[in-house]
């Protein structure tokens, strides 16, 4: 499961096809709907919130915007009827790794989407998360 911290604009058709099932998977795991990926290390920025069902459902609906955006038809009616009105933290080293991640994906799978990033120099992140100083999250698997 990866729940991208950066803004759903890199990532490629395969990419936010796979962000969606991995979000509305997400959000299952975090209504308690689900036997598996409870303990799912993604999930932890989730579950420390006060509202972590709302925080998912608006994380859904900007990846729905994006999906809308390229003209694709994502069924938004799944994304749950719950919100939650503060940012998330993410930290500066998490997201620079996120985005290194990507490039590397999309070097063997977008090549051309893997150019037109490779010299980005400022990361736009996802519009649910706020950015703050620190390293890559202790949950990540380097």
């Amino acid at each position: 499961m990866r729940l991208w911290s950066i803004h759903p604009h890199y990532l490629d058709s395969k990419g936010l096809l796979g962000l969606w099932r991995e979000g509305l998977l997400a959000q299952k795991v975090l209504q308690g709907k689900t036997v598996g990926y409870k303990q799912h290390p993604q999930l932890n920025r989730f579950k420390n919130l006060p509202n972590p069902v709302g925080a998912i459902a608006d994380y859904l609906r900007y990846v729905a915007c994006e999906a809308e955006r390229r003209g694709y038809k994502f069924d938004k009616s799944k994304i749950i009827n719950d919100s939650y009105n503060n940012k998330i933290d993410v930290t500066s080293g998490q997201v620079a790794y996120e985005f290194r991640h990507l490039l590397a994906k999309l070097k063997q799978r977008s090549p051309t989407l893997y150019i037109n990033l490779s010299n980005t120099i400022t990361i736009d992140i996802h519009p649910k998360f706020k950015i703050i100083i620190g390293g890559i999250e202790a949950w990540e698997i380097i």
